[in-house]
């Protein structure tokens, strides 16, 4: 079998190819926002679209087509659908046995005021599942935990993506900027160290942003002293480990510095008023002042064993039994992210499979790439060391402390299965349009005509990394896709190739809260079935204006001074 070469304007037009390219995205963007088509049929019919315009359009064999798509599909589930599968089978234990309510009145022990409680999940206890397993872990987490705390679904789920933003580019352990690392040629060190140069300003602004959202502009300043305090400290703490210390363990260590700062500064000040409504502004009109919301996804469970407490009087020692399935989670995660465990397991618990009539018959060619080179298409099936399968022993685990027996844990299980089953075929069919949009060349398509811009380029750029995370959902993949094509064109430009590769990384952050992978994740999590339309038009103008916003600043660092003494250099 021959290979075949990506055609990147197959239709002798850029204007005609890029909109030939944009189909799928706008469809399932479309359908999704219409909110009249459940997400797994907008998915499907949405991958159904890519697969015409692969083909027809851009001309890829309908054997290369098939094979990429069936990649993707299993590479929907496996890791991304592993994660959300264990962590709702965890949370959905925990309900069970009635310790969630202990966690939720722990932490209204720590504050009552909601906007407080949202800063310590979403954004800091979230950016700490990002850096140890990220790939949905943290919305999955956060959104299951808001949810628990009475906050409606749709609050949850908007929230919890808002705040997963600037923690995303060094997420699982830094595996975006390893990602970029390998496409561009640049030291991980120096690109981990640029990207700390960009994203500590949004790390201030983002929990800034996440209060106003959730309470207004005043409901935001009635708490500006913590939320600064918040923000502040992850973000010296992000600049810092960046650049002098490694890209790899940024946010755990960011997150684990605002958590601690958070809540020792919370032992000393409270805000003048205090907020207990669980109330979204203007989305949640039903919700009364501190009238707690149901856990969606722990509604309807069977009774497992008797709650082992009374709402309001739980001890010292069952709070801590409540903490602890999220405390063995925490644990398992972060050793399950580190090089030395998957260095262990790795070569015993993998199986990598080349596929068959895919693994390098397609040739990326310039301009995306400086020479032709082949792509692979090897499925690595590093089960053991997926950070799904330490959820799963994390949950198995906590659920035998819990005292459930191993008959029940199977039965939960199923009923898990059962009740994300829509979920996962979602996911996996966003997964098999990101990969078949890779393999064809249509994502490089539309990459090209950000990359025509001229001296804009810094925010198009900026704004194609952004594209890249809403396509393929992840900045890992985002940084893999288009950090080769980011040198290429910064170089063309007389611009830093350094300074373009880091702003595919953090303009990629902010495509996070609207892909659609990440959508289904929250709506999952948060049991918000069938209601994707709704996160999606409530997050969609936060995630353009933020990524906007990181676009002036790498303008700023392209062409202005003080700001482009910032910029490194290999």
């Amino acid at each position: 079998m021959e290979t075949w070469n990506q055609n990147y304007d197959p239709f002798g037009n850029a204007w005609l190819s890029t909109i030939a390219a944009s189909l799928p995205v706008i469809a399932l963007l479309g359908m999704i926002a219409s909110g009249k088509i459940k997400a797994h049929i907008a998915a499907l019919i949405a991958l159904v679209i890519a697969f015409s315009v692969a083909v027809i359009g851009f001309g890829m064999p309908a054997g290369l087509a098939t094979r990429a798509t069936l990649l993707g599909m299993v590479t929907g589930f496996f890791p991304i659908g592993w994660i959300i599968l264990n962590v709702i089978f965890l949370y959905r234990l925990t309900v069970e046995r009635g310790y969630f309510a202990i966690l939720q009145q722990s932490v209204a022990g720590i504050t009552a005021d909601r906007r407080l409680q949202l800063l310590l999940v979403a954004f800091a206890f979230g950016a700490f599942f990002e850096g140890a397993g990220g790939f949905g872990t943290p919305v999955a987490v956060t959104g299951a935990i808001l949810i628990g705390l009475g906050f409606s679904p749709l609050a949850a789920s908007g929230l919890s993506l808002i705040a997963n933003t600037a923690p995303v580019a060094y997420g699982a352990l830094g595996a975006p900027v390893q990602g970029l690392a390998s496409v561009t040629g640049y030291d991980p060190y120096v690109l981990g160290a640029m990207i700390g140069r960009q994203l500590p300003f949004f790390s201030v602004l983002v929990p800034f942003w996440l209060i106003a959202v959730f309470a207004g502009f005043r409901g935001m300043i009635q708490v500006w002293p913590a939320i600064l305090v918040c923000g502040a400290s992850f973000a010296v703490s992000q600049f810092l480990i960046s650049n002098y210390v490694n890209p790899w363990i940024v946010d755990i260590g960011a997150s684990l510095v605002s958590m601690g700062c958070l809540v020792l500064f919370l032992r000393s000040w409270r805000p003048a008023e205090l907020w207990t409504s669980p109330a979204l502004r203007g989305h949640d009109p039903s919700i009364g002042y501190g009238e707690p919301r149901p856990a969606a996804l722990g509604a309807g469970v069977p009774e497992g064993p008797a709650p082992v407490f009374t709402p309001g009087t739980a001890s010292r020692n069952e709070v801590f039994l409540a903490w602890l399935p999220w405390i063995i989670l925490s644990v398992i995660v972060a050793i399950w992210g580190t090089g030395w465990f998957k260095a262990i397991v790795n070569p015993i618990f993998t199986w990598n499979y080349p596929v068959p009539g895919l693994h390098n018959m397609i040739m990326k060619v310039p301009p995306v790439v400086a020479k032709p080179t082949p792509e692979g298409a090897v499925f690595a099936f590093t089960y053991m060391s997926y950070t799904g399968t330490g959820v799963l022993f994390a949950a198995i685990i906590s659920g035998l402390l819990m005292r459930f027996s191993p008959v029940r844990l199977v039965t939960a299980y199923v009923e898990t299965i059962w009740v994300l089953r829509y979920s996962l075929i979602t996911i996996a069919a966003m997964l098999a349009l990101g990969v078949l949009t890779r393999y064809s060349g249509v994502d490089a398509t539309l990459g090209l005509a950000f990359a025509g811009t001229g001296m804009l380029y810094p925010f198009f750029g900026t704004l194609l990394g952004w594209l890249g995370v809403a396509l393929t959902g992840s900045d890992t993949a985002s940084n893999v896709l288009f950090g080769g094509l980011q040198r290429i064109s910064a170089e063309q430009l007389g611009l830093s190739g350094i300074l373009m590769a880091a702003a595919n990384s953090s303009g990629g952050v902010m495509g996070k809260m609207i892909d659609a992978q990440s959508i289904v994740v929250a709506s999952t999590a948060t049991g918000y079935f069938g209601q994707e339309s709704k996160i999606l038009r409530f997050v969609f103008w936060h995630s353009i204006a933020l990524a906007c916003l990181v676009g002036v600043l790498v303008m700023l660092q392209a062409y202005v001074h003080p700001f482009n003494q910032m910029v490194l250099h290999p």
